[in-house]
């Protein structure tokens, strides 16, 4: 499954729930399905809500995906300290999965 980091950083921003995707561009054109969920396209769908700035958009992007790989390293080395204090792989996998 791949992640969607546009819409779980733009989540993060107003409350949750706040934005849409355009349907058509600025010319009256229909934008395909497979285009429409990109910064360009993001329209506001809750009063008082503003859009973020594609700097701080991308900018907790990147702060999602360094959580999250700082969290496979977290398990990668706490898999390797257990391996050090001796237990096996199939002991390590009843522990932590």
């Amino acid at each position: 499954m791949n992640r969607d980091y546009l819409q779980d950083a733009l989540h993060t921003f107003n409350g949750g729930n706040w934005y849409g995707w355009k349907k058509v561009d600025s010319d009256g054109n229909i934008i395909p399905n497979d285009q429409r969920m990109t910064y360009a396209n993001i329209k506001i769908i809750k009063d008082g809500a503003t859009i973020p700035s594609e700097t701080d958009v991308n900018a907790k992007i990147q702060e999602i995906k360094d959580a999250e790989q700082t969290a496979i390293d977290k398990k990668a080395s706490g898999k390797q300290k257990l391996k050090e204090l001796g237990l096996d792989d199939a002991e390590i996998k009843a522990l932590i999965g």
